[in-house]
């Protein structure tokens, strides 16, 4: 597959070199840069279901790459993006190998913990089955004596030493069955926390993607109506360029702060990917459109952020563009986010018109 970096180089020589005439060249510079963006976007959301714990950041570092698609490309800034996403990949698959290195240590921990208690119970029974198989003896040769009062001592004594025998067992399940129930709580705790961490995007604390993914397919099998908002701060590559990834992490974590503190408790709030977010409003869209305007009125604003270049405060105005579409029965998960997506980028678009 030929490379992007050398269409841009032909698109830059003149068309007398008979390589590929100047609009063809155009053309097919516009189609190959649209599916480097798709091909980036396809990585970025099966890398999060492949291991969504550390999906989000891989989703996070391409969601990047593909903006740098929009600016005008060279055939350098080409390379430099192509080197970046192979750096992004690598790295994924390092936290990748690392997370499921942990997690099959747990389960290994878990089960020798249960053959070693196991391997004990066994042996412990193989003792008592010993002793009683004795206490059967005794009684086989009680029975043959002939002095009844002698007999009855010695019915008495074994009785007593059985009865000891017998009261050691259960003391021992009870503490062996306390022993193995803290394990395996311990164990499923540590694992809910997992989950809990994987179902969260890092930096934010909001739900991940795939999360979010997850419950709409839950709001759709439950049939309730529900409204799906994108979120997309407006000039946060500016922030990111002009003051720092610092502030740029800050002003991420302070927004999804107001949109956790803004919606209901009914509703979702999560973390798109960069800096997209998403609500999954539990509503049809009349009462999700005034949702909205409640979110606009404290979320939108002034935000002194950490992070920047001077030594005071940095302080920002952020808005961001917001669309919504809401569920109807047949609709699919995919063509839900796509309106809700092409609601989101009309309003962006008109907000660059008065910028311009």
């Amino acid at each position: 597959m030929i490379s992007i970096k050398k269409y841009l180089d032909m698109a830059a020589k003149p068309a007398a070199t008979g390589s590929v005439a100047s609009g063809d060249s155009n053309g097919i510079v516009a189609a190959l840069v649209q599916s480097y963006r798709s091909t980036i976007d396809s990585m970025g959301n099966n890398g999060a279901r492949a291991c969504p714990a550390v999906g989000s950041e891989l989703q996070q570092a391409l969601a990047e790459l593909q903006r740098q698609f929009d600016q005008a490309l060279s055939s350098t800034l080409a390379l430099e993006i192509t080197e970046e996403l192979s750096k992004q990949l690598d790295q994924w698959g390092g936290r990748a190998s690392e997370y499921f290195k942990a997690k099959t240590g747990e389960i290994k921990e878990l089960l020798v913990a249960v053959a070693r208690m196991a391997e004990s119970m066994g042996a412990r029974d193989q003792r008592y089955s010993q002793q009683l198989g004795e206490f059967t003896l005794q009684l086989q040769t009680i029975a043959d004596l002939d002095d009844l009062a002698l007999i009855r001592s010695s019915l008495v004594r074994k009785a007593a030493e059985l009865k000891v025998c017998v009261d050691k067992m259960a003391e021992e399940n009870r503490k062996a069955i306390t022993q193995l129930t803290a394990k395996v709580s311990g164990y499923e705790k540590r694992l809910r926390e997992a989950e809990t961490l994987a179902a969260k995007d890092e930096l934010t604390g909001l739900l991940n993607r795939r999360s979010v993914e997850t419950r709409i397919e839950a709001a759709m099998e439950a049939k309730r109506p529900f409204c799906v908002v994108m979120l997309d701060l407006n000039q946060f590559k500016q922030v990111n360029d002009t003051h720092g990834h610092g502030a740029g992490d800050s002003l991420l974590t302070q927004f999804a702060g107001e949109l956790r503190t803004n919606i209901r408790a009914s509703d979702i709030a999560g973390r798109w990917g960069g800096d997209e977010f998403i609500l999954l409003l539990d509503c049809g869209i009349k009462t999700a459109r005034a949702q909205i305007e409640r979110i606009e009125k404290w979320a939108f604003g002034e935000y002194t952020l950490a992070g920047g270049t001077g030594h005071e405060p940095l302080k920002l105005q952020v808005r961001a563009s917001v669309g919504v579409a809401e569920w109807a029965a047949g609709t699919t998960p995919a063509h839900l986010i796509e309106r809700a997506d092409q609601d989101m980028y009309r309003e962006k678009k008109l907000a660059r018109k008065q910028n311009a």
